[in-house]
């Protein structure tokens, strides 16, 4: 049997996804995708950290594999943005308990919309970024247009697309694409102690923190509204809001249990 290239390990309630290899070859992809489809159907996790290994957070596409694709008059290579990346990125977004990225390194293409899924990015110092598809003649996918207008606004997603130039870490961090840069040793553990206080956290509050972000992105405000006053009715009923009030008022820690 073949290497896993997307391995899983939980613990405390955090499950880690490493991405073994730099390119998204058609079985990384499907392995994600299945891995996250996983996460998604575990009530034991209540918080995700994806990150890779080696040098490289991810690159994109495997353009190996792409080329040969490219060779093969039979077939519609491109059509792996509909089949296998669209439902991917989907996936990552629908997770209903925070995500943070750990972005060991280089992340380019479709690995700028992967680590864009997510909800909070650490990056290696001098780790560099690109949107890289139109230094190779194509526009963007992953919904990286979206994610970068939504980040850094229209104009600037205009020119990180047009001119697709590497950008190093610290560069992210001023225009708000990446949260925290650390030294390259320290990704992974403060990745790893981000990803755990979430876990310990209001998992419920979380999850509603993450519907209205996303439906304040895209809707009028009076959605939101009403979205906000639905899900604060339901969180104000829950044993966690009680729990946390009372201790407030004590003085006493906080534990959050999911309830």
């Amino acid at each position: 049997m073949s290497e896993p290239t997307v391995t899983r390990t939980d613990a405390d309630g955090v499950a880690t996804l490493t991405l073994q290899r730099p390119a998204l070859s058609h079985a990384m992809r499907a392995e994600l995708l299945a891995h996250v489809r996983e996460l998604a159907a575990d009530d034991a996790v209540r918080a995700v950290l994806l990150t890779g290994s080696g040098r490289a957070f991810c690159v994109g596409q495997d353009l190996g594999e792409h080329a040969a694709e490219l060779a093969e008059p039979a077939t519609t290579p491109l059509s792996v943005v509909a089949d296998e990346y669209n439902p991917l990125v989907l996936a990552l977004a629908a997770l209903r308990v925070p995500v943070v990225v750990g972005v060991n390194g280089a992340c380019a293409g479709a690995g700028m919309g992967l680590a864009l899924a997510g909800d909070l990015r650490i990056a290696a110092a001098g780790a560099k970024f690109t949107t890289a598809f139109a230094g190779i003649g194509l526009g963007s996918d992953s919904a990286l247009a979206s994610r970068l207008v939504h980040c850094v606004g229209g104009s600037r997603a205009a020119q990180l697309l047009l001119l697709p130039e590497p950008f190093p870490a610290e560069t992210a961090a001023m225009w708000g694409l990446v949260h925290e840069v650390v030294e390259p040793d320290q990704v992974l553990p403060r990745a790893q102690a981000l990803a755990a206080r979430l876990a310990a956290g209001p998992t419920l509050a979380f999850r509603a923190i993450k519907e209205v972000l996303a439906t304040a992105a895209t809707d009028p405000l009076a959605t939101t509204l009403a979205l906000e006053a639905r899900l604060q009715t339901q969180l104000g009923q829950t044993a966690d809001h009680r729990a946390a009030v009372e201790a407030f008022l004590a003085k006493q820690p906080i534990t959050f249990t999911g309830r």
